[in-house]
């Protein structure tokens, strides 16, 4: 069985941007838990999760934060565990909170999605546990594969209309 992956959002306004990667997950079958933490209004729980994480089974947390984003950095210093950072569109069409998560200062590492990323945040986590689950590995090469089929599909779809 696959370790789970943790999901945080400063805001459960965020839940709409996260839940591409919710849903990513789900179809790839791996356990996940979500939770509501702030970097600056709930600290305290947020640093005991990701503390916690790995004891509780965790393998990789993705952190979903706009504005004035410090969830991913904040969870880095208290993990050992791949952090993923998802910037969130807000003031400035998210490229404040991108700019605050890819700035992270030398010895604290936090990946960083795409604005809006979530459904690649959910699979570079299923990619990091993916390394040591065979069974997760060949549902990610499914995936890909199904990937491919569909784009050759739209490209026949797209030779069609030329032609007509």
């Amino acid at each position: 069985m696959s370790k789970k992956i943790g999901l945080l959002m400063g805001s459960f306004n965020d839940f709409d941007k996260v839940k591409p990667a919710i849903d990513q997950l789900k179809q790839l079958g791996i356990p996940f838990e979500a939770h509501n933490y702030s970097a600056h209004r709930t600290p305290e729980q947020a640093c005991d999760f990701a503390r916690e994480a790995r004891k509780n089974g965790f393998g990789a947390i993705i952190c979903a934060a706009g504005v004035a984003a410090h969830l991913a950095g904040v969870v880095a210093s208290q993990t050992t565990l791949p952090v993923i950072a998802i910037p969130l569109t807000g003031r400035l069409d998210g490229l404040d909170a991108l700019l605050s998560m890819v700035q992270m200062p030398p010895g604290m590492p936090v990946g960083t999605m795409a604005i809006n990323g979530a459904k690649n945040a959910a699979l570079f986590a299923a990619q990091i546990l993916a390394v040591e689950d065979a069974d997760l590995a060949a549902r990610l090469a499914a995936l890909r594969a199904k990937n491919v089929e569909d784009i050759l599909a739209q490209d026949a779809k797209l030779q069609e209309a030329i032609k007509g």
